[in-house]
């Protein structure tokens, strides 16, 4: 049986959480083997920038940080699972990548 590796790409933890737990749980449902979810390293994009734009007075400056969160989530891939699975509501945050293989 063909195995659908669902990557959950994400600025927000919550929104990964929760969009994982609706996998596992149509998964549940339908009788369905899976794993996950299995965490990724967290990418850390960081901007350090001086906070006055002519380059006068005190030399202070501002950090600021972006984390992107991956986690990979497998079920088996049947036919009913994987559209159960695209009818989820994605937020604007989130980017969702689907394969299947086997």
């Amino acid at each position: 049986m063909p195995v659908a590796k669902i990557k959950i790409i994400s600025r927000n933890v919550n929104d990964a959480t929760s969009i994982s737990k609706q996998i596992i749980e149509i998964a549940k449902t339908l009788n369905i083997k899976s794993r996950g979810p299995i965490p990724f390293p967290t990418r850390r994009l960081k901007i350090t920038t001086r906070k006055t734009p002519c380059g006068d007075g005190s030399h202070t400056y501002e950090h600021w940080e972006m984390r992107i969160h991956k986690w990979l989530v497998e079920i088996d891939g049947s036919d009913q699972a994987l559209r159960q699975v695209m009818r989820i509501p994605v937020p604007d945050t989130m980017k969702i990548e689907m394969s299947i293989s086997g």
